[in-house]
């Protein structure tokens, strides 16, 4: 994620990991992607580095939304996991595994995701007690 933030310092664009990475970073896939999407809101570019690939794709703004941060990558991965039958085993481990703020930046950013995503959002935030 460094290498992308050096990537992006001066560009002043938007920039969102793509869900299979994002899914893979949080813990809920082990599949990992061979070439890493990110979608933005700048320039659609490859960039090589070594025998990785980053694909910059433009991106409409509903999967920039928590762009940059660790609630964009959550919002990502739910999208990608969409519709798996391991959805409730998901939310309790981002439910345990995401600090305060990110939890704060989702419940922030709720009324802006899909309404599916919506109750999923609700219980990963939610206290564990």
């Amino acid at each position: 994620m460094a290498t992308v933030r050096a990537l992006m310092e001066d560009s002043h664009a938007q920039w969102q990991f793509s869900g299979a990475y994002a899914a893979n970073a949080l813990g809920l896939s082990n599949q990992v992607p061979a070439k890493i999407v990110i979608y933005t809101d700048g320039l659609a570019r490859r960039v090589a580095l070594g025998n990785l690939t980053l694909d910059f794709r433009r991106a409409a703004p509903r999967n920039l939304l928590g762009a940059g941060r660790s609630a964009g990558l959550v919002i990502q991965a739910l999208r990608f996991m969409h519709g798996s039958p391991d959805t409730a085993r998901h939310v309790v481990h981002l439910r345990k595994h995401l600090d305060a703020a990110t939890k704060a930046n989702l419940t922030s950013l709720a009324p802006k995701m899909p309404a599916w995503m919506r109750p999923l959002i609700h219980q990963i935030v939610q206290d564990a007690t």
